[in-house]
C-alpha cells in the first residue's frame, strides 16, 4: 500500500449505501478498512459474486454476531487499536448493541467514530426509515430536478446516498483523524444525509436568496433546463448530447457551430425566447447523429460532451487518457479519485467474500488461536461467506 491514508486502521460496521462507498473512497487511499459482516446472509449481500459490489472493494472482511456479547466484545478488541470506526444504523441501534461511541471511545480515546445516517442524530425524524429520494425531497433537491409540467425525477441515488451521504462521510472522516493527531482526542462525527445534501444546494440557495432562481416551476432556471444552452438534446440516431454554453464566449461558439451565426437570434438571456430557442435547437440536432455532432463539437469551447451509457463510458478518449475506469475482477469500473502525485492511491482487491479475513484479522489484534477456535465454536464468528 502507498496511498496517503497508509497506517490509518478503521472499522466499517456493514451497511448499505453511503458508508460502504466512504469506506472505499478510504481504502482506495490505503487505510485498511476492516469491515465487520454478519455470520449470515443478509439483504446486504446482493450480488450473485462480491467483485460486483464496486462499493465493497479494498477492505478485509470478518463475520461477527453482534446479538451475542461474545461478538460485541470482538469488535470492541478491534476498535481498541483502531484509527476510526464507522457504523451505518438508526440513532440509538449501535448502544444498544453494545458498540456505541461512549463504550468505544471508553476503550480508544482517540478514537474517531463516524455515524452514517438519514435524517442525523436528532430531530423528529430521527429514527424513522428512509431512502435517498425521501432525504433529497426534504431539502429541495428532488422539487428541483424535472421536466416542465411533469413530477421530480429522483437522480438514481447519486445525491443523498453517495455525494450528500458517503463523501460526506469519508470527509468528516479524514478531518477527524486530522485533528485527533493534534489533540490526541477521539470524537464523534455525525454524518447526515439531509445535511450533506443541503450542502450541495449551497449554490442554489444562493441563488434563490438573491431572487435568480425559480423553485416553484420546473424548467425555467438556466441550470435546471430552462436554458437552450445549457439542456440535452436527441439527434437524429435516437442518442442524446449535452451542452453547456454558459459564457457569452462559449454560447457564440454554439450558434457558429450550429449554423445559426448569420441569424438574427434574440439575447441569450431573453428568458422569453428561450421555449422559442429550445425548439430551434431541438431541430437542429435532430438533424445529425450523435458522432457526427461530436465531430463538429467535441473539442470545442462550446462546453459539449455526448451522453454515454455506463457501457460506453469507459470506451472514451477522455477516459481512457486519464485510466479513469480500471479492470477489476474482470469488468471495468471507476478508478481511485482523487489521485496524488507521490503516495499513490489504489484499489486493494475487489470486495471480500464475507468472514474471508476473520482469522487473520483476529490474530493481528491480539486474539489467541484458542480463543479463535472457541469463538468459532460457539458460532460468534462465521464461516465465510
Amino acid at each position: 500500500m502507498s496511498g496517503p491514508l497508509t497506517g490509518y486502521r478503521l472499522i466499517e460496521i456493514a451497511g448499505i449505501g453511503p458508508g460502504p462507498m466512504a469506506a472505499m473512497m478510504l481504502g482506495d487511499m490505503g487505510a485498511d478498512i476492516i469491515r465487520v459482516d454478519r455470520t449470515k446472509t443478509h439483504v446486504m449481500d446482493r450480488f450473485s459474486e462480491p467483485k460486483f459490489n464496486v462499493h465493497g472493494r479494498s477492505r478485509r472482511s470478518i463475520s461477527v454476531d453482534l446479538q451475542k456479547p461474545e461478538g460485541t466484545e470482538v469488535v470492541l478488541r478491534l476498535a481498541a487499536k483502531a484509527d476510526g470506526m464507522m457504523e451505518p444504523f438508526r440513532p440509538g441501534v449501535a448502544e444498544r448493541l453494545g458498540i456505541g461511541p461512549d463504550v468505544c471511545l471508553a476503550r480508544n480515546p482517540k478514537l474517531v467514530y463516524g455515524r452514517m445516517t438519514g435524517w442525523g442524530q436528532e430531530g423528529p425524524l430521527a429514527k424513522v426509515a428512509g431512502h435517498d429520494q425521501n432525504y433529497i425531497a426534504l431539502t429541495g433537491a428532488l422539487h428541483a430536478i424535472g421536466r416542465k409540467g411533469q413530477k421530480p425525477v429522483p437522480p438514481l441515488n447519486l445525491v443523498g446516498d453517495f455525494g450528500g451521504g458517503g463523501m460526506l462521510l469519508a470527509f468528516g472522516m479524514v478531518c477527524g483523524l486530522l485533528e485527533s493527531q493534534k489533540s490526541g482526542k477521539g470524537q464523534v462525527v455525525d454524518a447526515a444525509m439531509v445535511d450533506g445534501t443541503a450542502l450541495l444546494l449551497g449554490g442554489i440557495f444562493g441563488m434563490n436568496g438573491a431572487g435568480l432562481w425559480n423553485d416553484r416551476e420546473h424548467e425555467t432556471n438556466m441550470l435546471d433546463g430552462g436554458a437552450p444552452f445549457y439542456d440535452t438534446y436527441e439527434t437524429s440516431d435516437g442518442k442524446y448530447v449535452s451542452i453547456g454554453a454558459i459564457e457569452p464566449q462559449f454560447y457564440a461558439i454554439l450558434i457558429d457551430k450550429l449554423g445559426l451565426k448569420n441569424e438574427t437570434l434574440p439575447g441569450q438571456h431573453d428568458r422569453a425566447q428561450w421555449p422559442a430557442m429550445k425548439v430551434k435547437f431541438e431541430g437542429l440536432f435532430k438533424q445529425k447523429t450523435r458522432d457526427e455532432w461530436c465531430a463538429i463539437m467535441e473539442g470545442t469551447d462550446i462546453c459539449f460532451a455526448p451522453i454515454l451509457t455506463m457501457t460506453e463510458a469507459p470506451h472514451h478518449a477522455a477516459a481512457k487518457a486519464r485510466n479513469a475506469y480500471i479492470d477489476v475482477g474482470g469488468f471495468a469500473q471507476p478508478a481511485p479519485a482523487p489521485r496524488f502525485s507521490r503516495t499513490k492511491e489504489a484499489i486493494q482487491g475487489p470486495a471480500p467474500k464475507r468472514g474471508v479475513d476473520t482469522d487473520s484479522v483476529l490474530a493481528e489484534a491480539g486474539f489467541s488461536s484458542a480463543e479463535i477456535a472457541e469463538l468459532k465454536k460457539a458460532e460468534i464468528i462465521g464461516p465465510i461467506g
